[in-house]
């Protein structure tokens, strides 16, 4: 056994590695991706691992139930999960799912335990994860549980780095009301109608302009609002949605890369490709290569 330093380094003999002792709080356990068949529920149990559910696609209905302190009083919480949205499970409690598994419904999930710290006042900093949250950055938090998977399904997934990607997924859901879009005035308002209006109709031939007609407003006053409550512009939205479905269908589906550009919106191939590299940094046909191992379950 190696003594470890002040500041967290390993001395090796020649200098000619570097040692680190990583001692992270969390500590994973497995996870996967569930999509449905249409039957069946959530199952009823309780578990002693913390679970963290994303959803992929659908709705998914769940309680959670713990006891009170003298373990006299049921305390209860239902919770609705859409598309997008996030939900942290406590080990120890009864949790169940309160309405049938929908067709369209997908969602990863990870089980992890927090170790007991030594010392909690020398923690570097605290993070404040939500139970249920809106996750701001989607793509990244796909992005992880992808690598997890894959690592996972190809029996290379080190401990470390399994531990490490739990401390991300976690931190990708404290950014997620770290700064919540502020909706209280008209114009943020007008901006919400338009971005849920851009994920039901990017597949659809949708444009800036066209919104701004459907939603009965000046197009330039529509662009201003969006860009000052989403930090981005109409058009970019569009993109980010449609390259966001096109991984999707990438991952689960047989499509040749025209037809996933015609799914998600794209008139022109070459025009999808240079959107899509510009923000995965890959191509289509490579995206597809690196990310089609899947740990998926259906029951």
């Amino acid at each position: 056994m190696r003594a470890v330093e002040k500041n967290g380094t390993i001395p090796t003999s020649g200098g000619q590695a570097l040692s680190l002792g990583l001692a992270l709080p969390v500590e994973a356990r497995n996870a996967g991706l569930f999509i449905s068949r249409g039957v069946g529920t959530h199952p009823d149990r309780v578990i002693d691992t913390f679970e963290l559910i994303f959803v992929r696609e659908g709705v998914l209905h769940i309680q959670e139930e713990a006891f009170a302190e003298k373990e006299t009083q049921r305390e209860t919480q239902a919770f609705r999960l859409s598309r997008g949205q996030s939900l942290l499970l406590f080990p120890g409690r009864r949790h169940f799912g309160t309405a049938a598994y929908p067709a369209n419904l997908s969602f990863y999930w990870l089980h992890f335990r927090l170790r007991p710290q030594a010392d909690a006042g020398q923690a570097g900093f605290l993070v404040d994860v939500p139970r249920h949250a809106s996750v701001a950055r989607p793509e990244q938090l796909t992005g992880l549980f992808h690598r997890f998977l894959s690592e996972q399904e190809a029996g290379t997934l080190l401990v470390a780095e399994a531990n490490l990607l739990v401390i991300q997924l976690l931190l990708e859901m404290a950014r997620s009301v770290a700064a919540p879009p502020e909706r209280s005035s008209a114009g943020a308002v007008l901006a919400g109608r338009a971005e849920i209006r851009i994920r039901q109709q990017f597949h659809q031939d949708l444009s800036a302009s066209r919104l701004a007609e459907e939603l009965g407003c000046n197009p330039d006053y529509l662009g201003r609002v969006f860009r000052q409550v989403y930090g981005h512009t109409l058009t970019e939205a569009l993109l980010r949605c449609r390259v966001r479905h096109a991984k999707h269908l990438l991952q689960e589906a047989e499509l040749s890369v025209a037809s996933v550009a015609a799914q998600c919106g794209f008139h022109e191939p070459g025009y999808f490709r240079r959107m899509f590299k510009r923000y995965e940094g890959v191509t289509p046909g490579v995206y597809r290569r690196l990310n089609g191992r899947r740990h998926v379950i259906t029951e």
